[in-house]
């Protein structure tokens, strides 16, 4: 009698074992495949910059890469399983390795020319692409032969489909909010080489009758494991010294958070915070940079009450708002939690901000910037102090649009002053008027100035407010840099610097982002 086609609506047989394996085989497949993708183009964005553009063409050609596998895969015609066992090995070791051979390259190549390190890197991902394309057509061709009686063609694509699908989307949640997190992006690649090995070791147990050389393949599994599983233990080691190398001093402390990574090092000059590999202060001039932040606007308020820091997870900023004695409540909302961790409890940082992340009139929230001003409409504040990264992507330039102006504009008690960070204005000076256009867009008048950062160079800020800005007449005491004579010149624009035509930044087109990647890229050709 005929088996019973499942197209025929009869009862389809219960699943063999090696059938309901070879499928688990997809879901895994496609997770480690995912991971190597993310994995690439998380490292595209810590070591070269934070850019949409490198992020966007690492994705793309890697899926380019996966589309070339996919057609190559036709020119596989005799031993499949064999073919699909020497592809997952390889997949496993390259796409495993990917990770901390870029950091180790990225370490050991000559600064200053990143060339060599692009080509190695998307050498890298076209390979791992590649392979992993080839993976998914053997997969169903495996099972159509050994299940040919149970599948037509659209259940085998529907099956395989599903199962492919799945494994992507547990492994886009699970990436940045468990794997990188707890594993960091070395371990995290490591480990699923070795689950991609582990696949290979299944389908030479299961198929092993029908594979020759059966003890040259086992003997390969074993190898691709050991390669793994020792570079899985060595990962510290190795992501310690590749960190030590890039950042030319000891690194104090080193975490990938669900949101960057934070890395504190410490040299003769002083200490330093990176995030995503971009210097964020100094400690030997980060004092100009934070009073040119804070003072012009909270002196020129008078007796501010209620203080908000949006973004300062350090606590710099919130240090040089709280000497003044007015201040009632100082509210900071920062993303990352770990960055009020770090900054609240290691003594050496806390020194640093003089523990200001513990001043009983200081309410850290951990939140987003943007929902946080939307879903607190009646918070009114006196001075607003915006210190967010600069606009580097989308995600952060959000945080410059008209939408992000109207709603700090909303929050502005009358009379009150915003200042925000914004980038330099000598060697990105239309970004810098992008963001003073950005903020009259909306109705408040822009008061731009500037400061000199040794470690940054010539530095911007823009005070947003109703009223017009006057200077003050006193400072707190004790300040290192900032003086009153000395404030004329910061609103001194010679003519480098000097304002140019722009538009405002909306949610719509974001049109700083760009002018800021292509204005700091000329920086680093």
């Amino acid at each position: 009698m005929p088996t019973p086609s499942i197209e025929s609506g009869a009862p389809a047989p219960r699943v063999a074992p090696a059938e309901a394996l070879l499928l688990a085989s997809v879901f895994v497949i496609a997770a480690c495949g995912l991971v190597y993708e993310l994995a690439a183009g998380a490292l595209a964005s810590y070591l070269l910059g934070d850019s949409v553009l490198q992020f966007s063409t690492v994705i793309g050609s890697y899926l380019a890469a996966m589309g070339l596998g996919s057609w190559l895969s036709r020119f596989i015609e005799r031993q499949l399983v064999a073919q699909f066992l020497r592809i997952e090995l390889l997949v496993g070791l390259a796409g495993g390795l990917m990770p901390a051979a870029l950091f180790t390259a990225h370490a050991s190549l000559p600064a200053g020319n990143a060339a060599p390190f692009r080509i190695l890197m998307y050498g890298g991902v076209v390979l791992v692409g590649t392979l992993v394309g080839l993976e998914i057509p053997l997969v169903m061709r495996i099972l159509k032969r050994q299940f040919s009686q149970r599948y037509g063609l659209k259940d085998l694509v529907a099956q395989v489909l599903t199962f492919d699908y799945l494994g992507a989307l547990v492994v886009a949640v699970a990436f940045p909010l468990l794997l990188v997190p707890h594993l960091g992006l070395v371990r995290t690649g490591l480990f699923f080489g070795l689950l991609n090995a582990a696949v290979a070791a299944w389908a030479l147990w299961m198929f092993r009758a029908d594979l020759p050389r059966f003890r040259s393949h086992a003997f390969a599994c074993a190898a691709v494991v050991l390669v793994l599983a020792g570079a899985f233990g060595q990962a510290e080691r190795l992501t310690t010294w590749a960190e030590d190398r890039f950042y030319g001093e000891a690194v104090l402390f080193r975490e990938t958070s669900a949101y960057q990574r934070v890395v504190v090092s410490r040299g003769a000059a002083g200490v330093r915070l990176f995030l995503n590999g971009n210097l964020q202060f100094h400690s030997r001039d980060e004092y100009r940079y934070h009073e040119a932040l804070v003072h012009p606007a909270m002196a020129a308020h008078g007796a501010p009450k209620r203080v908000l820091v949006l973004g300062g997870g350090d606590g710099m900023a919130a240090r040089e708002a709280l000497k003044y004695p007015s201040v009632e409540q100082l509210t900071l909302v920062e993303l990352d939690p770990r960055m009020t961790e770090l900054f609240s409890q290691q003594p050496l940082l806390t020194g640093l901000n003089q523990r200001a992340l513990l001043d009983r009139r200081l309410k850290v929230v951990n939140a987003d910037a943007f929902g946080w001003l939307e879903q607190h409409p009646d918070e009114m504040f006196d001075v607003i102090v915006v210190d967010f990264p600069d606009p580097s992507n989308f995600a952060i330039g959000k945080l410059y649009t008209t939408s992000f102006y109207a709603l700090v504009d909303q929050h502005l008690a009358a009379g009150g002053y915003a200042v925000i960070q914004t980038t330099s204005p000598l060697i990105a000076r239309k970004s810098f008027w992008t963001v003073a256009t950005t903020v009259e867009a909306v109705g408040l008048q822009a008061t731009p100035y500037h400061a000199h950062i040794p470690s940054f160079g010539e530095w911007g800020f823009i005070i947003a407010s109703r009223r017009p800005w006057q200077r003050p007449a006193a400072l707190p005491p004790g300040l290192r840099f900032l003086t009153l004579p000395g404030l004329d010149a910061l609103l001194d624009f010679p003519p480098d610097m000097a304002r140019v035509p722009a538009e405002p930044n909306r949610l719509s087109n974001q049109v700083l982002v760009h002018t800021f990647e292509e204005e700091w890229g000329r920086v680093h050709q």
